[in-house]
């Protein structure tokens, strides 16, 4: 398919890592979006490439994939730009969980357990061992796994630096462009109306738009039920190396697989390239709603100082949300919509979509191009239930 006019609808890490695939393989490709490149959720994302928190089954594979995707396409950008790994922060610190209860304990290593089967470096830690590792980090813990395969980079960067891979391979970039509507022939989408009155025809139109991709689905006539869940970050001031790995507390991993709409939080501590350390993590459903809120921020100091007390008086420099993008089903959505020909969705990845964007757009360009891909794409095939909002309790347009 050399030379298919492809359109991908939003700039942020997941459109832009789809833009470099289609690019690098020949494609005409266009990326579009309503305001400015990965200012959106990407620029409120904590650039979490992570193993740690999820169990056997489709998304740890798709994790997997991305996970030995990163270094590589890394290396290839700096092949062909300078400053490529300045710019992505690329840190293979890897991660521990830690628990601090008898039930969290018995909980992770079970876990940890049914991880190792599927691949996953999942390595106990004893109290020596934890200390020796994270010096700071709570003496009141009942076990600890350390993950080697967990890394981070900073999403902002990562995505210009794949969005600019994809423009030097030829792609093109319109910014403050709105998608307003879809012009279909005989139940194909061939074209899509934008704010500036233009139309932007291509063969092959992907869906990109992250907590946006709800509403833009039902513009272009195909709804998906993606919703925005909330998530909040505090950014403390720079100090000296305090936290060595992404350490969280274990029942992250039930908030990131909780459907509640109230608040969830959990403890997810990590330090930047900068010295200032990130303090999540929430997760609660409140609609497109960017107030920041208090009760929110004050849970998530209160179980981020019992994973680690020296952080007491530690100041707070600010805060920030974002929006990620939530499917009923909690699992991406990734291939061509059954209902119109010529639209795609890459999208549905919640709190984990920096971490899956190059593995998403890795299957994007191999289902487009009739490649075998390297993991099985059906679990994340379009016409799910969840998706299409026709489980109990979905979203129907």
């Amino acid at each position: 398919m050399y030379g298919t006019r492809a359109v991908i609808l939003g700039a942020g890490i997941v459109g832009a890592a789809c833009a470099r695939e289609l690019a690098l393989a020949g494609c005409v490709t266009t990326v579009v979006d309503r305001g400015r490149p990965s200012a959106a959720t990407t620029a409120h994302g904590e650039g979490n490439i992570l193993v740690s928190d999820k169990g056997p089954g489709p998304e740890l594979e798709l994790a997997q994939l991305s996970g030995r995707l990163w270094p590589q396409i890394i290396a290839e950008m700096s092949e062909r730009a300078d400053g490529v790994g300045d710019l992505t922060e690329w840190d293979p610190k890897g991660g521990i969980v830690v628990a601090t209860t008898d039930d969290g304990a018995r909980e992770l290593t079970k876990f940890a357990v049914a991880q190792r089967e599927a691949g996953v470096r999942a390595e106990p830690l004893d109290a020596a061992a934890l200390a020796a590792a994270e010096p700071y980090v709570t003496r009141e813990h009942t076990a600890a796994v350390h993950y080697p395969e967990d890394a981070q980079v900073q999403p902002s960067g990562a995505a210009a630096a794949l969005l600019a891979d994809a423009l030097r391979a030829g792609a093109t970039l319109r910014t403050h462009c709105e998608v307003h509507g879809a012009v279909t022939r005989f139940d194909r989408l061939t074209a899509v109306r934008t704010s500036d009155g233009e139309l932007i025809e291509a063969d092959i139109f992907i869906n990109a738009a992250g907590p946006w991709a709800g509403e833009l689905s039902t513009r272009l006539g195909a709804p998906v039920d993606v919703r925005p869940r909330r998530g909040d970050v505090l950014v403390t001031t720079p100090l000296p190396p305090t936290v060595f790995h992404k350490v969280y507390d274990a029942d992250y991993v039930g908030a990131v697989g909780s459907s509640a709409e109230d608040l969830q939080t959990s403890a997810v501590v990590e330090s930047t390239r900068g010295g200032s350390v990130l303090i999540g993590s929430s997760r609660r459903r409140v609609g497109f709603d960017d107030r920041l809120r208090v009760d929110a921020l004050s849970a998530i100091a209160a179980k981020a100082l019992r994973l680690f007390p020296s952080l007491t008086d530690v100041p707070v420099m600010r805060a920030y949300g974002g929006f990620r993008p939530y499917v009923p089903d909690h699992l991406p959505l990734i291939g061509p919509d059954p209902r119109i020909a010529g639209l795609w969705h890459a999208g549905g990845h919640e709190g984990a979509g920096i971490g899956l964007s190059v593995g998403t757009a890795r299957l994007v360009r191999d289902l487009l191009l009739g490649r075998p891909a390297e993991i099985d794409a059906t679990p994340f095939r379009v016409d799910r239930p969840a998706v299409l909002g026709t489980a109990q309790g979905g979203w129907a347009a």
